[in-house]
């Protein structure tokens, strides 16, 4: 089993005391880390609205259908789906531009991949923010990592204290609302073990880049999935074309 930093799962012990945080906005992609971050948002406040985002992505459709099929697990009745044609027609990533090939994962590397949708996550909180002023929630929660994951800039947790300032000089002067990355510092394989043991709903999730019926396990994230369950000793539920062994470590 890997081993997890206490650090990391300090807003997680409190949530067995249920803390007062009222309405959340959480967002979920139907992935993993967002799966089991909505299981903490779940611990931690009084509701949940879900909040979707498509943005032209290969697996849209797919991504969707985990979407419903997480909120109907946790019984979420206020739901928002919103699409961001433009972030397609923009282009400049994998996921929406069908001219730019998804990569086998290459674990090892260094720099931005292919798969980095610019700017993406700025878009969604920007929804995020929107929706939560205006319904009244108080937190919005993402599944971003920062560590062992893909990579990405707008996954780092300096982001995030940015944009936090961002929502407290562009909202209402009594508007307040705190963005929550209770996965940022974790490992994948540390998000795995706490998502089974709050009991998330691994088998609706959705993580492959390229397929919609069964996952590749051969991109970029099929990789850093494969290796987390593996690392963490737990059975992943979802099935493979290509479960390759050298994703182990």
């Amino acid at each position: 089993m890997g081993g997890t930093d206490e650090t990391a799962y300090a807003a997680i012990e409190s949530a067995e005391l249920r803390d007062e945080s009222g309405l959340a906005v959480c967002l979920v992609s139907g992935g993993m880390d967002s799966c089991v971050t909505a299981a903490v948002a779940n611990e931690e406040a009084e509701a949940l609205a879900f909040l979707h985002v498509s943005y032209g992505q290969r697996t849209e459709a797919r991504e969707r259908r985990a979407f419903e099929e997480i909120a109907d697990h946790y019984n979420v009745k206020q739901r928002l789906v919103v699409s961001l044609d433009h972030l397609a027609q923009i282009g400049g990533s994998s996921l929406t531009d069908s001219k730019i090939a998804i990569r086998s994962a290459d674990l090892a590397g260094q720099g931005i991949p292919t798969s980095y949708v610019p700017f993406r996550n700025a878009h969604l909180l920007s929804i995020a923010t929107s929706w939560a002023e205006v319904i009244g929630a108080n937190s919005i929660y993402i599944g971003a990592v920062a560590e062992d994951s893909s990579g990405y800039p707008d996954c780092r947790p300096e982001f995030y204290e940015a944009f936090q300032e961002v929502i407290r000089l562009g909202t209402k002067p009594e508007t307040e609302i705190e963005i929550r990355t209770p996965v940022i510092a974790m490992k994948k394989s540390e998000i795995v073990e706490l998502g089974q043991r709050l009991e998330a709903p691994f088998e609706l999730t959705w993580s492959c880049y390229r397929e919609t019926d069964q996952a590749c396990g051969d991109c970029d994230s099929c990789a850093l999935r494969l290796r987390a369950f593996r690392v963490a000793g737990i059975t992943d539920p979802i099935t493979y074309l290509l479960d390759s062994k050298r994703f182990a470590y």
